[in-house]
């Protein structure tokens, strides 16, 4: 039926015209295809039934006939359009179902158009969330550019890990290891084993590679004055790759860790002192202290004899405020090292103490022996000083290597410059990074 016709049928129901309004309904559904009377038929009496005898529910009065009319059952169409709660209207001499109305529309005038009422459609099921897909780690060999220059360089990344429950992406921990003289990067990750501790402790490491062209052994160039100043030459590449692995990274810029061995380690300890608002703490393994040579000549010196004990190196290093070496500091160093005198080692250890007792900073000295893997021939006895606050937490560690040699101690014999026999570097530097984070370093998501 039409919106129209329903109103009309409406209006003959409200004006007592029933019967028209019955054969409206049937014509505009294609029930009867004769034409409706003029007037409704008189009734017709019917004689009486016998005394006593009455319609359930009556009070034994006649019961009349009304004119015939074909009793069906109601269709699906007529269902939806059906009084509220399917009540029929009764009328002197004929009960009939009411007049199909739309709820709302009974009492619109018959000559106003009748909206038309969309049924909302059904909402779609949300859909669930894409399941967790695990990324395998990887190990890439990578360049950037400064300037005009390509630096390369090796990233570790470990497997992704399944997004926290509040879907903030996870930020690591991200350490920064620096190799040695004739090493590379590669080398480096395979003598330290660090990638195999990171992806258990689901950390970033970071490989800077020094090229052959700015030094023809590869080592990083800490002893020379153009390489020692904030923002310039080598100092200035590293941070710019760190700043780089961090943006593009799920990098926590409140764990970041530098460390390295010989050239690495004094170029390690050099970087801590121009950029302390960028590490949480550095490692320093067999190498030297930040203004221990400012040329080729120094620098031999300070490997075989150690360091200048010249306070004002330091402080030129550091500027005005004397505060701004305050970190974290662990030291290896092995007692038989033929390449850079232990004593350099020490001084780096003493230099930390003296920042942080500066700072106000009381610590507790222990003194415990360790444990190597070596056979007992090769076995390495190694006292390991430590420095801790009132919590608990360690603020500079000295590991003294006893018959080490200029190698990384506890490393892989498949990478160069590395002592199985002693205790492992990678794993005793990891866990003490990851004790101290740098306040004020703030990046969206939740740390691992």
């Amino acid at each position: 039926m039409s919106i129209s016709e329903i109103f009309k049928a409406t209006q003959l129901t409200r004006g007592g015209r029933l019967m028209e309004a019955t054969r409206l309904i049937q014509q505009a559904l294609g029930l009867s295809s004769a034409p409706a009377p003029a007037s409704v038929p008189p009734r017709q009496a019917k004689p009486q039934k016998a005394a006593g005898w009455s319609r359930a529910g009556s009070s034994g009065d006649a019961v009349d006939d009304v004119p015939f009319r074909e009793i069906r059952k109601e269709s699906a169409n007529e269902s939806a359009f059906a009084a509220p709660g399917g009540a029929a209207t009764t009328s002197g001499d004929a009960t009939i179902t009411s007049a199909p109305v739309l709820k709302g529309l009974a009492d619109a005038p018959e000559d106003v158009e009748a909206p038309v009422v969309d049924t909302p459609a059904e909402a779609p099921a949300a859909r669930p969330a894409p399941a967790f897909k695990p990324r395998p780690a990887s190990f890439h060999e990578l360049s950037f550019r400064l300037g005009d220059t390509s630096h390369a360089y090796r990233l570790y990344v470990p497997a992704s890990v399944a997004p926290a429950s509040t879907g903030e992406k996870v930020l690591l921990p991200l350490v920064v290891l620096l190799h040695g003289c004739k090493q590379n990067a590669e080398d480096f990750a395979l003598g330290t084993a660090m990638n195999a501790l990171a992806e258990e402790k689901k950390c970033l490491v970071l490989y800077p590679e020094q090229s052959s062209s700015a030094n023809s052994m590869r080592c990083w160039n800490w002893f020379d004055a153009a390489h020692q100043a904030r923002d310039a030459g080598e100092p200035k590449m590293i941070a710019a790759l760190i700043r780089k692995v961090l943006k593009s990274h799920d990098a926590d810029p409140s764990r970041v860790y530098i460390a390295g061995l010989s050239a690495g380690g004094a170029m390690a300890a050099l970087m801590a002192g121009l950029y302390p608002e960028m590490f949480a703490a550095v490692g320093v393994h067999s190498g030297l202290p930040p203004g221990a040579a400012n040329d080729v000549m120094s620098a031999f010196s300070a490997m075989r004899r150690g360091a200048r004990k010249n306070s004002d190196s330091l402080a030129d290093l550091q500027g005005d405020d004397g505060d701004a070496f305050v970190m974290p500091t662990i030291v290896f160093h092995g007692s038989a090292d033929k390449t850079v005198n232990p004593d350099n080692g020490e001084q780096i250890t003493d230099a930390a103490l003296a920042a942080l007792a500066g700072a106000g900073i009381v610590l507790k000295k222990v003194e415990q022996a360790e444990d190597s893997p070596g056979t007992s021939s090769g076995r390495r006895d190694t006292l390991r000083t430590i420095y801790s606050a009132a919590d608990g937490v360690p603020y500079v560690e000295y590991w003294a290597v006893g018959s080490g040699p200029h190698a990384w101690s506890g490393g892989d014999a498949a990478g160069s410059y590395t002592d199985p026999h002693g205790p492992s570097a990678s794993q005793a530097m990891l866990a003490f990074f990851l004790q101290h984070r740098r306040e004020g370093a703030a990046k969206a998501g939740t740390t691992a």
